[in-house]
């Protein structure tokens, strides 16, 4: 199975990377874009193959180590 973690920061929480992209694209003059926030994405292969049990593992990862849940957001998805 494949975990597909979004990972990406709060509403509130200043996105200076998103900042700079943003102004990166008005100066390019893309102006229609009103704003942009900057995240990562984690790709696992796991080998557990029950979604719940994968889902309940990968939230136990995301909690300990792959988001700051004090400053960040995350999503799960699972894919076979």
């Amino acid at each position: 199975m494949k975990a597909i973690v979004n990972v990406f920061l709060k509403a509130g929480v200043l996105d200076s990377q998103g900042k700079a992209v943003h102004h990166a694209l008005g100066s390019l003059k893309f102006d229609s874009v009103e704003e942009v926030r900057v995240g990562k994405q984690i790709v696992l292969s796991l080998s557990e193959t029950d979604e719940a049990k994968a889902r309940a593992e990968v939230e136990q990862m995301c909690e300990a180590l792959l988001a700051n849940t004090v400053i960040e957001d995350y999503s799960i998805e699972l894919r076979p």
